[in-house]
């Protein structure tokens, strides 16, 4: 072993050193925070990030490569591309549909179907492209669309359907599919809530032309930050790794798949384009409108290693989804509870609920208790109906049906965190503060 090999062992033994070392804090009622999410990391992934910086590489390079390899590999897609964020993720999708070199291409004023109750950065990308999106209402139980509702929806201008998997809970994707066939839209999967939930035995984010992740800490894994767009109609690839490399024209699958750093394109003087000098560098060719949106080298072998657990987060969360529920369901009279969408097998992101009757229960109320009397993190469906929200008073949308689900979720709806970190006791916490809030209530 050399000497630069020694020393590099002794920083990996001391990393495990310290995490050995770090005690579990004891769990104290209403003084220790119960939080809703939270990164799940130890000494293998602090030593896969250190050891990415020790060897040199701070760029996305032969780690990042090997990340999109075994994420499609696990989602069963024909390949990935990492991102910055999900949210980036989402923006990169869209926005590839109005590319020149986009094998499905959308212009100024064509309509996207999607969930008036959803993320900001779900329905941005729509709004900031200049489509238009067409608005569908929420079922209370899955919290995603009902796919009867798509006719509804369809229009002269509808090209495309753009859905959240909300919460982890999966949409009828048979359905789904099926209505984009007949009428030749595209589809596109928000995955970021749903990273190891199935439908008919198939991973969400396998099913439409791309879907997006996010692996920010409240997700399903972790990069700190970092998310990816998963390829199941791959010609859409070389579109979105332009788009997130500053839209340059150097995206052929030779170097994007290759393992080696240093490799050097032969093709890289050979180019001919109109406008531009014979031989010019085509690195520095652009052929779309693009951004800077990829992570770095370290996040993404933070990634290798978080991705070999997403099977064991995922046995985790739905452990206490179900303690969650059944504790839960005494409660039945006064909140609307989840309920996992027919033929699914569910990662799931959180444990929604709804209040039944606001005379009775104000949820203002309840999540301030919960929050400030017994250190319970709460948070609020992302948006409720997004369209009431400052940011869209002068977007152009339009509505396909009455959003009052939507708007009750605006109203009424809260979610409590079943990640990994929760223990057995910090849910019968949970459920017996929420216990006593109905029986005063009462």
């Amino acid at each position: 072993m050399s000497e630069l090999e020694e020393k590099r062992k002794k920083i990996e033994d001391s990393v495990k050193e310290f995490f050995n070392a770090k005690k579990q804090e004891k769990f104290v009622p209403a003084k220790s925070r119960v939080q809703y999410a939270g990164a799940i990391f130890g000494a293998e992934e602090v030593n896969a990030v250190v050891g990415s910086l020790l060897d040199g590489w701070l760029g996305l390079s032969k780690k990042g490569r090997e990340f999109e390899q075994e994420f499609a590999k696990y989602l069963g897609s024909s390949s990935s591309a990492l991102t910055n964020s999900g949210s980036s993720a989402n923006l990169l999708m869209v926005s590839a549909l109005k590319s020149e070199q986009a094998p499905f291409r959308m212009h100024d004023g064509d309509e996207i179907i999607t969930p008036a109750c959803t993320f900001p950065t779900t329905f941005n990308p729509i709004v900031q492209n200049n489509f238009v999106p067409v608005l569908l209402d929420a079922e209370l139980e899955t919290y995603n669309i009902n796919p009867a509702s798509l006719e509804k929806a369809l229009g002269k201008k509808t090209k495309a359907i753009f859905l959240p998997h909300m919460f982890g809970n999966p949409n009828q994707m048979d359905a789904i599919m099926d209505f984009a066939s007949e009428h030749g839209l595209i589809v596109l999967e928000d995955n970021c809530d749903s990273l190891g939930t199935k439908f008919r035995g198939k991973f969400t984010g396998s099913f439409g032309a791309m879907a997006s992740h996010s692996f920010y800490p409240a997700h399903h894994i972790t990069m700190g930050e970092g998310g990816a767009v998963a390829f199941n109609q791959k010609e859409f690839e070389p579109v979105v790794r332009s788009l997130r490399d500053w839209g340059r024209a150097c995206v052929c699958p030779v170097c994007f798949v290759s393992l080696d750093p240093n490799f050097v394109c032969p093709m890289r003087f050979e180019q001919k384009i109109n406008g531009l000098p014979e031989g010019y560098d085509k690195k520095y060719i652009y052929n779309n409108l693009g951004f800077n949106l990829k992570p770095t080298e370290a996040q993404a072998a933070m990634g290798l290693v978080q991705l070999k657990k997403i099977e064991e987060f995922k046995k985790a969360r739905q452990r206490n989804f179900k303690m969650l529920s059944e504790e839960l369901q005494k409660f039945e009279d006064f909140f609307i509870l989840p309920k996992a969408a027919e033929n699914s097998d569910v990662s799931w992101f959180c444990f929604p609920i709804t209040i039944r009757d606001r005379k009775k229960i104000s949820r203002n109320e309840l999540t301030r208790f919960l929050e400030e009397k017994n250190n319970i993190e709460t948070r609020l469906f992302f948006s409720g109906n997004i369209i009431r929200h400052p940011a869209y008073k002068n977007a152009k949308y339009r509505i396909a049906e009455p959003l009052a689900n939507s708007d009750k979720v605006l109203f009424d709806s809260f979610f409590i965190g079943v990640y990994p970190g929760i223990t057995e006791e910090k849910i019968l916490f949970v459920t017996e503060k929420i216990r006593e809030f109905v029986q005063r209530a009462k």
